[in-house]
């Protein structure tokens, strides 16, 4: 898939940030962002990351509660990123407190993306979560790509933790796929699991496997 041009990305937010309430210009806001997810530090999460979030929320919208309030969350969800800290989905929420005030939305709205948002942390919605649900399905649909789709995900991690020592890397991005293959569920959505939990399993145990022969 090539990167969606920025002039889109831009009217999306534009859009969604009106819909929401917005009091102020959306655009310098939304331009700000795209910056961020524009950074040289980004292989995997960057602005075409962000666009098929964005998609699939689009795809799963009618699970959802709030589509709006979960589509504001996947722009905030990796807008502060770096490699090496433990804390970018927590700034990441803080940023969407400080624009979202900015732009004017209420206050609600703004408590619930910063929570969606921190949700990314684990993936791991409560049942009934349906807003969650939702961003985080979208967030890990990669996993369930094609395999050259996946492929090409998996090397683009790798090169945003090129600092990483190669034995370091392979030992703890193992460990994490075998966390994710542990789990009961990848997917909470219906339209979700249908669509990905087989492929992203045939997926996370090939990498598995190259990581560990």
């Amino acid at each position: 898939m090539s990167p969606m041009p920025t002039d889109e990305l831009l009217a999306r937010w534009n859009q969604v940030l009106t819909r929401c309430g917005a009091t102020t210009d959306p655009e310098p806001a939304g331009r700000e962002l795209l910056r961020r997810w524009a950074e040289p530090q980004r292989r995997y999460h960057t602005a075409e990351h962000l666009a098929a979030v964005l998609d699939r929320v689009d795809e799963l919208a009618g699970h959802a509660a709030d589509p709006d309030t979960v589509r504001l969350a996947a722009w905030f969800h990796d807008a502060v990123y770096k490699p090496d800290r433990s804390e970018n989905e927590e700034r990441s929420a803080e940023l969407a407190v400080r624009a979202l005030r900015e732009a004017g939305l209420a206050e609600q709205r703004i408590a619930e993306v910063a929570r969606l948002v921190r949700l990314t942390v684990s993936h791991h919605p409560e049942p009934g979560d349906r807003d969650g649900e939702v961003l985080c399905d979208a967030d890990l649909a990669v996993l369930g790509g094609e395999p050259d789709r996946y492929a090409a995900y998996a090397a683009a991690v790798r090169e945003e933790y090129a600092f990483v020592p190669e034995p370091d890397f392979r030992a703890g991005r193992a460990a994490i796929l075998r966390q994710l293959l542990a789990l009961p569920a990848l997917y909470r959505t219906p339209t979700a699991t249908a669509r990905y939990t087989a492929r992203a399993r045939t997926n996370l145990a090939a990498e598995l496997g190259s990581l560990e022969s």
